[in-house]
């Protein structure tokens, strides 16, 4: 019975092992011991960043693969991916180095890529792209420190001096201790400026405490303002009857658009130079009387003819009257 025991014990502790074994090879191995072999593909990086075989391959946080081998290719390092079988890797897809967590392990992630594009053949070259590296960011953060450390240096050294030259702040009380007398009397000379302007002296000073031409220029920044007004009013004014010019609208709109108005305006001003033209040259009745003296003679001879016979009527009667009048005339 105890060697039954025993012997139990022994065969546990033997499938115990096995059990241990088995777990350690699945996890060394990037548990492709019972899954099948998939397909390889080859990514090409300038350098690995510590990328080893059995890390990871992911594809949008997925485990999709692992890190078969990797090797040096001439002027760069390849990294052959072992990709699960079933899982189709887009020809667009992009694969780069990407670091968990700042002590855990590299593993190269995936893209999805594009869903019209064909996905890569076995032993196909996924495209890659660079990743930012946490020792050249670390590096970089050095650099940028001992610059700012130098900045600074230099900053503080233009402030307080090196004990050769002195600094900025050994300048100003320099400067000030050499214009003492010209800024106590700049300081005294504003002292009297604003004692005026409270005293209201001055244009300045009756402007800040006389309340009547403050209401006066009140009263002239609204009369401006209400010129400005009328202004924009006339403006406006102005642009509406340009529209209705350019419309056509109205005599001076018709004028300027409407040819048949044009026209007749032409002929109006030629009628009116030709009648001119003809009276400075005494032609027509208007103009005979413009310019012949006889006939002025003849109305002057002809109103003194009846002058004198209406004063030679006298006493005669009507008809006597109207044969007088008639025979003095003709």
């Amino acid at each position: 019975m105890n060697q039954l025991h025993q012997t139990a014990r022994v065969g546990l502790f033997f499938l115990l092992g096995l059990a241990l074994t088995w777990v350690t090879f699945e996890t060394l191995s990037g548990g492709k011991l019972f899954r099948p072999e998939g397909y390889a593909l080859v990514a090409g990086f300038e350098s690995l960043k510590e990328l080893k075989e059995g890390d990871e391959v992911r594809m949008a946080g997925v485990k999709i693969g692992v890190i078969e081998k990797t090797r040096l290719a001439g002027r760069r390092a390849e990294a052959v991916l072992r990709i699960d079988a079933g899982t189709k890797i887009a020809s667009d897809a992009t694969a780069s180095i990407i670091m968990a967590g700042l002590i855990g392990t590299n593993y190269v992630g995936l893209d999805l890529g594009s869903a019209t594009a064909a996905p890569l053949a076995p032993g196909s070259e996924i495209r890659t792209k660079v990743t930012p590296d946490i020792n050249a960011i670390m590096t970089e953060l050095s650099a940028l420190g001992q610059k700012l450390e130098g900045a600074l240096g230099t900053f503080g050294t233009s402030v307080n001096g090196d004990g050769k030259n002195p600094g900025l702040f050994q300048k100003l009380d320099q400067m000030v201790t050499t214009n003492s007398v010209r800024i106590d009397a700049t300081m005294a000379n504003l002292q009297a400026i604003t004692g005026k302007l409270n005293r209201g002296e001055g244009t300045l000073g009756k402007l800040i405490n006389d309340p009547t031409l403050h209401d006066e220029l009140v009263a002239a920044v609204g009369e401006i303002q209400s010129t400005a007004t009328q202004a924009k009013s006339f403006v406006a004014d102005a642009q509406g009857i340009l529209a209705q010019v350019k419309s056509g609208k109205g005599a001076l709109g018709a004028l300027v658009y409407d040819e048949a108005a044009a026209q007749d305006l032409k002929a109006a001003v030629a009628n009116l130079r030709a009648v001119s033209d003809k009276l400075a040259k005494g032609e027509g009745t208007l103009g005979k009387l413009l310019h012949d003296d006889t006939l002025f003679t003849s109305a002057q001879s002809t109103l003194r003819k009846a002058d004198r016979a209406l004063d030679g009527m006298g006493d005669s009667g009507p008809i006597s009257a109207v044969g007088i009048v008639a025979t003095s005339l003709f």
